[in-house]
């Protein structure tokens, strides 16, 4: 009986309803936290729009495992008040409005004053800022939106850095989410181009935490292709074309929209959306697929589209206020708007169309082509019905090296270059390289033989069997040119190659070099000096230049007393009076670089082991190596952007002087080229591509034993395979 009566107290107890208390307020700030700071990407998305706000000219963000570990975004921009820091990470503390009605005309992007908030509850959140006027700037840590501790002052540069530590370390489930670093990174590069391409007036940065290279870097600019060539590459930028669109009627809708899209010969596996409203990155699911219908229909084959777009409405047209993360926003007259902008695109995409343009090229005919034309002259046309044979994929592309219709200088008008050697042909210089002497000729050396044998037992076979068959094609920057080796296409660093077989070559020649004659001898001293002065930060510092005098002196007189045996061995001629006079020849039809001497003569008086002769020939080999390597030139190479290197300032004039000088049909230009200077870097360039394909190529397959770290440095890069170019061409 008693126990009926506590089952069915128990009863009804279930049956009346929980009682609602108040959550504690830790407790609703991390859940707030968890809305607002969804993931990295996120956080990094509002720390660049706070950066935005500042009116910062530069913004840089570092990621360390995908944003987990940490996230520092650093700014140029006003910085924080000092009196502002300990309400700085507060919930709802902002100095974007002040009432609520402010929200009808807000042009910020922040507002609610909950982004910083939010990440000191779910992560450690250190500021460091300095604003103008302050002789030192002030550091602290928050965490769970108050301060750990009293600002600190310390250095800074201009602006605010804030560094998110250890994202979501008490949040244990979505933290086993977000292990996939390189898929987050992916998502914090994709908001830094987005931003990037918007925002041209400031230049952004992203990198991984180490790394010495930035996988975002784009510099202020005004042209808005230049900036989403330079974010999204030439490939993207080529296929673009602009758009506008623009409504002034009250009635119905008042608008104005600016954009970039691609046209029929952009191809891509999904759509690039990249839409700012009122500058705020956001997202439009309507519109998106509005978009995506037009191409659908018009332009089936490039129905995944590029499309960048700014539209501008009135701020009380536009809520901002319907998202945690302000992804969306809610518009006045949406649907008006959508159709309008529709209506334009479709109108530009088929004008595209209907206009579409090939560009054609003239080749130029060459032996092989009149000998494979001559021969399908001579051949019966298959009778009406039989059946075609199917032609193996390697017969289809071109795998012979000693075909010059691969290579990319055939396709390119010739240009007169002054003193290249134009009547020199690859025969003659694969001739005068083969008469080299026997490498087995030279001196007899245990420690020179081991170096040989070193470079024999450390070769690579796969590349070798590259190296020694293989088509050079062209340049692909000033650093990698494009190999082919059977049907694959290949990156090979050219510095890293010339530098290995200038290298080797050294070893097999010992004792056995033909001189260049240096007209004017050079004073090793000076040489010393210029090399010295050229590393030093402070060159004029009267301390430095003592130094470096006596370092300088002190190896000129190594130099001489090694004089001997240097020019014995290695052909490099120093007189008594401590002149460099001599210089060997590594390869023929080569000249080095001439201002990277001081350069190799420092090294020869700074970094050889004289004491074991091993090592010094090691050194010294090495040094001739790097040396003798095809670097690119000094002077920056002046073919595209490279040519604002040569422009020569004029001094600022008077306003009323310019309005003068402008007058009538005189026209005064403020940049001038240097154009003599201009002259002498292209010079360089195209004796340094002459260089590489008719000298450094050849020789390389005659003698350079290619080591496996070639393997694993970056020096080969595969890039393409011709049989799978081949079967998607064959499909279009």
């Amino acid at each position: 009986m008693e126990m009926e009566m506590e089952i069915e107290a128990e009863v009804q107890v279930r049956m009346e309803p929980p009682k609602i208390h108040r959550l504690d307020d830790s407790v609703v700030n991390r859940i707030a936290a968890g809305e607002v700071i969804q993931r990295p990407a996120s956080a990094v998305k509002e720390l660049v729009e706070n950066s935005l706000d500042a009116r910062s000219s530069s913004i840089n963000v570092v990621v360390k495992d995908g944003g987990l570990k940490l996230i520092q975004v650093s700014d140029d921009g006003h910085g924080i008040r000092y009196e502002d820091l300990p309400i700085l990470c507060e919930r709802h503390t902002t100095s974007k409005l002040s009432t609520f009605e402010d929200l009808q005309s807000i042009k910020s992007m922040g507002f609610r004053g909950e982004a910083l908030a939010s990440m000191t509850y779910v992560a450690h959140v250190t500021v460091t800022t300095i604003t103008k006027g302050q002789l030192h700037g002030y550091r602290v840590s928050y965490k769970d939106g108050v301060m750990e501790h009293e600002p600190k002052a310390c250095a800074a540069v201009k602006g605010t850095q804030i560094m998110v530590e250890n994202l979501f370390y008490n949040m244990t489930a979505r933290r086993k989410t977000l292990q996939n670093s390189a898929d987050d990174y992916s998502k914090i590069v994709d908001v830094l181009s987005r931003f990037a391409i918007h925002h041209m007036n400031v230049s952004f940065s992203c990198r991984k935490h180490g790394a010495a290279r930035a996988d975002v870097n784009s510099v202020a600019t005004i042209s808005r292709i230049d900036a989403i060539r330079s974010v999204y590459g030439v490939s993207v930028a080529r296929c673009l074309m602009k758009v506008e669109a623009v409504d002034k009627d009250p009635s119905s809708s008042v608008f104005q929209m600016e954009g970039f899209i691609s046209n029929s010969n952009y191809a891509a596996k999904k759509i690039t959306m990249v839409l700012f409203i009122n500058d705020r990155l956001v997202d439009c699911t309507a519109l998106k697929r509005a978009l995506e219908i037009v191409y659908a229909a018009t332009l089936p084959k490039a129905s995944k589209p590029f499309i960048y777009m700014a539209i501008i409405l009135p701020p009380e047209h536009v809520d901002v206020n319907v998202h945690p993360t302000k992804r969306e926003v809610s518009l006045l007259n949406q649907e008006i708007i959508i159709e309008k902008i529709q209506s334009v695109v479709e109108s530009r995409l088929r004008s595209s169309n209907e206009t579409q343009t090939f560009q054609e090229q003239a080749v130029e005919p060459t032996p092989s082509c009149q000998m494979v034309s001559s021969k399908d002259s001579n051949r019966n046309p298959s009778p009406p019905g039989s059946k075609l044979q199917k032609v193996p994929v390697h017969k289809m592309v071109r795998t012979d090296s000693s075909d010059p219709a691969g290579r990319l200088h055939v396709y390119l008008q010739p240009e007169s270059w002054g003193h290249l050697e134009r009547n020199s042909s690859l025969t003659a210089i694969r001739s005068s390289v083969r008469q080299r002497r026997n490498p087995k000729e030279t001196a007899d050396l245990t420690s020179l033989q081991e170096l040989i044998d070193e470079v024999d037992r450390n070769c690579h076979s796969g590349i070798l069997d590259i190296v020694r068959h293989c088509t050079y094609i062209g340049m692909a920057d000033d650093v990698f040119a494009l190999l082919q080796h059977d049907t694959h296409l290949y990156l090979a660093n050219v510095v890293n190659l010339s530098k290995e077989l200038m290298y080797q070559q050294v070893l097999r020649r010992f004792a056995h070099f033909n001189a260049i004659q240096i007209s004017e001898p050079a004073p090793v001293k000076e040489l010393i000096m210029l090399a010295l002065k050229e590393g030093n930060l402070d060159p004029e510092c009267s301390e430095n230049v003592e130094l470096n005098e006596k370092i300088a002196e002190m190896n000129t007189e190594l130099l001489k007393q090694k004089a001997d045996m240097i020019e014995e061995y290695f052909c490099i001629h120093i007189d008594k009076d401590g002149n460099l006079s001599r210089l060997p020849v590594i390869l023929d039809q080569y000249t080095p670089d001439m201002d990277r001497v001081p350069e190799f003569v420092l090294c020869l008086g700074n970094d050889v082991d004289w004491e074991e002769e091993k090592k010094c020939l090691q050194v010294i080999s090495a040094a001739l190596g790097n040396f003798y390597a095809m670097h690119p030139p000094m002077l920056p190479n002046p073919s595209g952007d490279g040519l604002q290197f040569y422009q020569k300032r004029k001094p600022f004039r008077n306003p009323e002087e310019s309005l003068s000088c402008t007058t009538g049909d005189d026209v005064v230009t403020e940049n001038d080229i240097e154009h003599e200077l201009v002259a002498e870097a292209e010079t360089a360039w195209a004796q340094r591509e002459w260089s590489i394909q008719h000298v450094l190529f050849p020789s390389m397959r005659l003698f350079l034993k290619p080591p496996n770290s070639m393997a694993t440095s970056g020096t080969f890069v595969r890039v393409a395979s011709l049989e799978k170019l081949y079967r998607i061409f064959e499909r279009c």
